[in-house]
Formats: C-alpha cells, structure tokens, sequence
C-alpha cells in the first residue's frame, strides 16, 4: 500500500499514520521528520538544506524530492509506504507522481482528514500548551490553516481527479477515524 495522508495541521496525521504504519506493517515517511535526520546525518542534501534553513528560507521542493527519492527508493519501501506533509501544493504532487512512475511506486491512495478550521484551532492550542509549541499560538494557526486552504487544499483535487481520494471525517474517537481510514483504503 502506498498511500498520501493528507489533513490540515492539528487533523490527526501523525497519529493516525503512526496506527497505519504498524496496521500495513509500512514504513511512515513524515517530510519533517526526514528533513532533520537528514541534517543530523550530515548527507550531502541535508548540507544544503541546513544551509537553507541557516539563511532562514525554505528548503526548496527539488531538495525533498530529491531526499524523498532516496528514501523512497530503500528496500524497506518495496511494500509501500505513508507519506505525511507531502505534498503541500500542486507542483509538489506533480513532482511527486513523476518521481513514483519513475521509481515504478505510483500511489495507491489519498486519505483526506476532514476537521472543522475551529476545533483544529481548539486541538492546537491544546497541544500548544501540552508541549510548549509556539508555532501552535492561534494566530499561527489562523495563517497556517489559511495557507493550507490555499495551497495543500488543491492538493485534494489533484487526488480526486485521479480517482485515488478518500474523504474521512477526522472527528471522533482514535478508532473510530482509523476505521474510517481503512475503509476509505478499502475502497481505493
């Protein structure tokens, strides 16, 4: 299974991927998480990336595909695999498609977490004050969930026009939305 889990920040991703990984018995990609190990490895694209982020930029999409594609091409990716945060826009998901038929590893499915913008508000200040993130604030979350809207959310489109989404109600109990996932892999 090779599958996109896609969500607004605060919808469940990491936590229901984290469930998917262990379910699939699939290796979990988070773009964040790869990012950093590749920075503390010292790799030659984790030396560019941190050069980047030294300058105080973003790290620019051909550096995580190109770390994408070196992890996606391990052997513990030959079963499939869940990417989480990626991609965020459409040249992103392009890219993406065309690294995946390259590699021989297009995607099974796109699982889209639905959750109103303010019970995400609510859920974000709550792991805000739960773990000290400041990038949890509310009104770093208003401009995060509005530059979602505008660039992931077309995102959604993209899956769908290529009969690969689901839609999931990302309300409820950890079971009850990882059913619901299931289900709508089932159904890809």
């Amino acid at each position: 299974m090779r599958l996109v889990l896609l969500g607004a920040p605060g919808s469940g991703k990491g936590t229901q991927a984290a469930r998917l990984k262990e379910h699939l018995q699939v290796p979990h990609v988070s773009t964040g998480d790869l990012l950093r190990a590749e920075v503390k490895a010292g790799s030659p694209l984790g030396l560019q990336a941190q050069e980047v982020m030294a300058r105080g930029e973003l790290v620019s999409d051909a550096i995580l595909l190109g770390m994408l594609e070196d992890r996606l091409s391990r052997d513990d990716m030959a079963r499939g695999f869940i990417l989480d945060g990626y991609p965020r826009n459409l040249a992103q998901a392009a890219a993406l498609d065309a690294l995946l038929e390259r590699i021989g590893q297009p995607i099974d499915a796109a699982v889209q977490l639905e959750v109103d913008n303010e019970l995400l508000i609510e859920r974000l200040a709550g792991r805000a004050q739960a773990e000290g993130r400041a990038d949890d604030n509310p009104e770093s979350v208003r401009k995060r969930l509005q530059v979602y809207d505008e660039q992931t959310a077309p995102v959604i489109g993209h899956y769908g026009a290529a009969g690969k989404l689901g839609v999931v109600d990302g309300v409820g109990t950890l079971d009850e939305v990882f059913g619901r996932i299931l289900a709508a892999i089932d159904r890809s």
